[in-house]
Formats: C-alpha cells, sequence, structure tokens
C-alpha cells in the first residue's frame, strides 16, 4: 500500500519519539536516518512490532543511508548534540550548526523540496541556517518551537487553575529560549483569556515556568532534554500539513517586514497547511508584547551572525 512518507533526520530520544509520535497518527509510514550502525533500524523494528498492540497500519524503517529520506514529503531534523545542565540553547549554535549544513547539502541532493521541520537547537537559529543553505522557499522551512513552548504554558495553565488541558490554548512567541515571549491576553480557557481567571502573580508565575520549562526538564534528566512533548508537537505540524488542516500554530518562520521586523527567524503565529507557511498572521500586539518580540529578534540576529554565512 502507498502511503505518504515523512522523514526524521536522527534516531536519539528526540527523533526516535517524534517517529513513534507520527506513526501513531496512522497517518503517513516514516524513515528515520541516523550514522549510528543499528540505532535507526533497532528503534524502527521496535515500533513496527507494536502496530499489532496499538492497532496501526502505518510502518517506520530505519537506515543509516540519508538518500533513503528520498521521497519524503516532509523532512523533521532532530539530529544534534543535546542541552546539557547549565548550557543554554546559544551554547549549542557551534556544536550543531556544522550537523545541521551537512544534513541539509545532502537532503537538497536528492529531494529538491520537501518541508523541513526543524527541531535542532538553537532552533530559531538552526531554521535560518536550513533556509539560507537549503535555497527552499521560505513557506517550506519551519521550526516547530511555538507548538511545544504553547503547549508547555497550556499544562501550567491548566495545573494553576485545576482545569482541563484540553480546554486550554495557549501562545508563546519570539525565540525558543529564555526570551520567548508568552501572551497571557491570547492564552484562553474555553475562550476565556487567563488574565480575567488569574491575577497577575500567577500569571507571571506561569509565564516564567514556561520560559524555565526545557531546562528544568534538563536539570532532572542531568543528561540529555525533552523528548515527549517535542514528539507530540511536531506530530501536531506534521498532521496539519498533510491533512491541509491549516490549523493556526505558532512556529518559528523566516519574517520579511511582518511585525516589523526583517531577515530573521522568529516564532509567530501561522497557518500550517499543504504548502507548508501559508499565510503568517500579525495579531495586534501592545507595545509591551512588540518590544519582547523584537528584543527576542535581536538575540537571534545575534546569534545568526556568529554563523558568518
Amino acid at each position: 500500500m502507498s502511503r505518504k512518507l515523512v522523514g526524521v533526520v536522527g534516531a536519539g530520544n528526540v527523533g526516535a519519539t517524534v517517529a513513534q509520535s507520527i506513526v501513531n497518527t496512522d497517518l503517513c509510514d516514516v524513515r528515520v536516518f541516523d550514522v549510528v550502525e543499528g540505532l535507526p533500524e533497532g528503534k524502527s523494528l521496535d515500533l513496527r512490532e507494536a502496530r499489532n498492540a496499538d492497532y496501526l497500519d502505518c510502518s517506520c524503517f530505519g537506515t543509516n543511508n540519508l538518500k533513503d529520506l528520498n521521497g519524503s514529503e516532509i523532512i523533521v531534523i532532530t539530529a544534534g548534540f543535546p542541552r546539557q545542565p547549565g548550557m543554554t540553547r546559544e551554547d549549542l549554535l557551534n556544536k550543531n550548526a556544522d550537523i545541521i549544513r551537512n544534513v541539509v547539502t545532502t537532503v537538497k541532493t536528492f529531494n529538491p523540496q520537501p518541508i523541513i521541520i526543524m527541531v535542532t537547537n538553537p532552533l530559531d537559529v538552526m531554521t535560518y541556517l536550513a533556509l539560507k543553505i537549503s535555497g527552499f522557499p521560505k513557506n517550506r522551512v519551519i521550526g516547530m518551537a511555538g507548538v511545544l513552548d504553547s503547549s508547555r504554558m497550556a499544562h501550567f495553565v491548566a495545573e494553576k487553575l485545576n482545569t482541563s488541558v484540553k480546554d486550554v490554548r495557549a501562545m508563546v512567541l519570539g525565540s525558543h529560549g529564555d526570551s520567548m515571549v508568552a501572551i497571557p491576553r491570547f492564552t484562553t480557557v474555553s475562550g476565556i483569556p487567563i488574565t480575567n481567571l488569574l491575577g497577575k502573580e500567577d500569571v507571571d508565575w506561569i509565564c516564567q515556568k514556561t520560559r524555565d520549562a526545557g531546562a528544568e526538564i534538563v536539570a532532572y534528566l542531568k543528561k540529555g532534554s525533552a523528548f515527549y512533548a517535542p514528539g507530540s508537537s511536531v506530530s501536531v505540524m506534521v498532521h496539519s500539513i498533510l491533512k491541509d488542516e491549516k490549523r493556526i500554530l505558532p512556529c518559528s518562520v523566516f519574517l520579511n517586514g511582518e511585525y516589523k521586523l526583517n531577515d530573521v527567524v522568529i516564532g509567530v503565529p501561522v497557518k500550517l497547511g499543504s504548502n507548508g507557511i501559508e499565510k503568517i498572521v500579525e495579531v495586534a500586539l501592545n507595545n509591551d508584547e512588540l518590544s519582547a518580540l523584537h528584543k527576542s529578534a535581536e538575540i537571534i540576529k545575534n546569534n545568526i551572525k556568529d554563523l558568518r554565512l
């Protein structure tokens, strides 16, 4: 049976969980690449053997040859060094930039124009690098960050209000890092802004917990970083693209004048469909929110300079 195919670069905790989350939608097959011999093959076989118990037909295969991802409509890049305790996402830049250069250069030789979803940190900078190295249209290179950060914020909202997380819709813009911009007045529970349900102290607590969420998990794990929530977040994006759902999701994308920002990749709301980014949605930010977004963009731009493109 012919199915759509998604390629995943990297079979570590993040890549394997991305593959599992996508396969569990039963929407497409997944092919996982890793340079470590046996790692993608073993994890993919394990996923295939779970299909009967999970009542799934879609499958997963592993490979040590990046060219086996040929035919993928979407390529998810998770390969890179994980964040360690005390390490900022920016510290990862030099370690992971070479990996992304090699992956994207190879991908474009056998797949003329897939949609790339970037997961490797520092995410906004790596997404910018992938866009420039690939030469793909800007609508086809997308960073995952905002979906993950908004999911984390939704968790903390539900925790604070002791309510179902299903009713929470959160919005986090800006960098996937310490300068991310949580927008409480656009974060709602059944359509009610949390600023109407909580006091300033509780709202500030939620925003800070959201900013610290990734680092908190790294501190607990000692080695490695989050993978369950990132895997689920990528799956949401893949589903919206392959099913052409046109969902409005916060993603890290290239801006050229939107939000008065130029030549930077940063998290903003977008319409996500079969063409990738089908529209950048410009919401009316107040002066403080726009200022915070611009400060976040400056940090990203400074890191982009270090790439020496």
